[in-house]
């Protein structure tokens, strides 16, 4: 079994999802398949933007996934639920990296996947990249 860093170590996350796993997410060998990873990464990330007490999307910036790393450590099966710990890696002037930690949500030193994906705002009328928006730096930086 793998085992997450002692949770004393690492900073406060930035949020942490609730995620039930689904029978459709699982794969032939009755895990789930890698690729929903993402979409669980996908969800946290957005659950956490919806609870930002302000503005972090309009209609000349907003998020786009820019890379992601991501590290199996452990096969999540199902039934089961898992939680998705976000944490602010880096904070650039248009882009963000948001760490990640998905592990059980009875034992938190069960690590199933950890990594990062890489957050840019662009302006979608041009393709070009945006400043952060100032709530995305607020939230990032306490």
């Amino acid at each position: 079994m793998t085992t997450a860093p002692d949770s004393a170590s690492l900073p406060s996350p930035l949020y942490t999802a609730a995620i039930s796993v689904r029978w459709r997410d699982l794969d032939a060998f009755n895990h789930v398949n890698n690729s929903t990873y993402l979409t669980y990464l996908e969800e946290a990330r957005v659950q956490w933007l919806q609870h930002l007490p302000g503005s972090w999307s309009d209609e000349h910036a907003m998020p786009v996934m820019a890379a992601s790393t991501l590290n199996y450590r452990l096969p999540i099966e199902w039934p089961g639920e898992v939680h998705i710990e976000l944490y602010c890696a880096r904070l650039g002037n248009s882009s963000m990296t948001v760490a990640h930690r998905i592990i059980d949500p009875a034992d938190s030193s069960k690590l199933y996947c950890d990594g990062n994906v890489v957050m840019v705002w662009m302006d979608p009328a041009t393709g070009k990249s945006v400043s952060l928006p100032r709530v995305i730096k607020d939230a990032a930086s306490t």
